[in-house]
């Protein structure tokens, strides 16, 4: 069975709340992020990018097994915020983490579904028997519009799974996707930031998406809610994934764990595979996680995943948990949040 071998994670340590957003833009920031379910959000440091993101989770990931970097045959990294418009981000990873020359490595895009897209190419190229083991990556900087309501949600964080056949600490028992041409979301060549289609990216968009999905995952797996013991839905804010789990028939308690954005944000690509190593963190054998991810524009892939014996032996301690992660904050005013996210502009003098 094709599954996760291994996983790491990383999110910057700084945080803004709503409440020091609206401020700043005259409104009821405390209010706006309730009505979110986010309480504070993550805010990348100026040395830390995609790139950087990416090669600390990848670099976790590596470090709980003992697989050589040559084992490693592709490394893809899924993320709508590269820091090259033309240079792949991947190469980057690949080299810091020493996989190259003998690989193969390329970028994807797919607003917030990009690297659950990674681990479905991954599957298929190890299922093929092509290589050993994939790196699938997740990793965003998001970005949103001084004022925009994105700017309370839009945070960056990132996290790697190493895709095999061998010392599987978590099988993929299924996958699907489901995908339309919905323009929910959407950023032309040479725009800063990207616009969205106010309620339009709910129930056209994310509803629909998650659970015509889900209930693909359900019918070929002949399973319902009660049959997983976990549940992780993309996050865009803290509200959505719990409705939707409720549509769904799952309870809060299988949704507790994976839901991360009322503490950092919306992670975009990194958001369910951020929200899936929470769960695998604190999982064991036979535990069941139902997995979709959404990204705008718009699509889902679904995941029935089970967690092996495997875990047992696993080296989680080698590399931070997620809940470590998460808990490490460093609250930042809106001065210092322009400064880091380049929302100041230098004059010439």
């Amino acid at each position: 069975m094709v599954g996760i071998v291994s996983y790491g994670a990383y999110i910057p340590k700084y945080r803004i709340r709503p409440a020091e957003i609206g401020r700043v833009w005259g409104i009821n920031g405390e209010a706006y992020g309730k009505s979110l379910n986010i309480n504070s959000k993550s805010v990348p440091a100026p040395d830390e990018d995609t790139a950087t993101i990416s090669t600390e989770a990848a670099k976790a990931a590596m470090n709980r097994v003992n697989i050589k970097s040559s084992e490693i045959g592709a490394v893809y990294v899924g993320s709508e915020s590269h820091p090259y418009a033309v240079k792949p981000t991947a190469t980057i990873v690949a080299e810091a983490l020493d996989i190259t020359p003998y690989m193969t490595a390329a970028d994807l895009e797919f607003a917030c579904k990009a690297g659950t897209a990674a681990i479905q190419i991954s599957m298929g190229l190890v299922k093929s028997k092509m290589y050993n083991y994939c790196m699938a990556i997740g990793s965003d900087t998001s970005q949103g519009s001084p004022g925009d309501p994105l700017e309370y949600s839009a945070s960056a964080g990132g996290a790697a799974f190493i895709i095999g056949d061998e010392h599987v600490i978590a099988d993929i028992n299924y996958t699907c996707s489901y995908t339309t041409d919905t323009p929910d979301f959407w950023r032309r060549e040479g725009q800063k930031y990207p616009r969205h289609g106010g309620r339009f990216t709910g129930e056209p968009a994310y509803f629909k998406h998650i659970i015509a999905c889900s209930n693909m995952v359900f019918k070929h797996q002949n399973t319902k809610p009660e049959d997983y013991n976990y549940v992780v839905l993309h996050q865009p804010n803290g509200k959505f994934p719990y409705r939707a789990a409720k549509m769904l028939g799952f309870r809060d308690e299988q949704i507790t764990v994976g839901l991360l954005t009322p503490y950092i944000g919306n992670t975009y690509s990194g958001a369910v595979m951020l929200g899936t190593s929470a769960v695998l963190d604190i999982a064991k054998p036979g535990d069941r996680i139902f997995v979709i991810g959404f990204g705008s524009g718009a699509g889902c892939d679904g995941f029935d995943i089970t967690v092996t014996e495997e875990i047992n032996s696993f080296h989680k301690e080698k590399a931070p948990s997620v809940k470590w992660l998460v808990e490490r904050s460093v609250y930042i005013d809106y001065s210092i949040y322009a400064k880091f996210r380049n929302k100041i502009i230098l004059g010439d003098g």
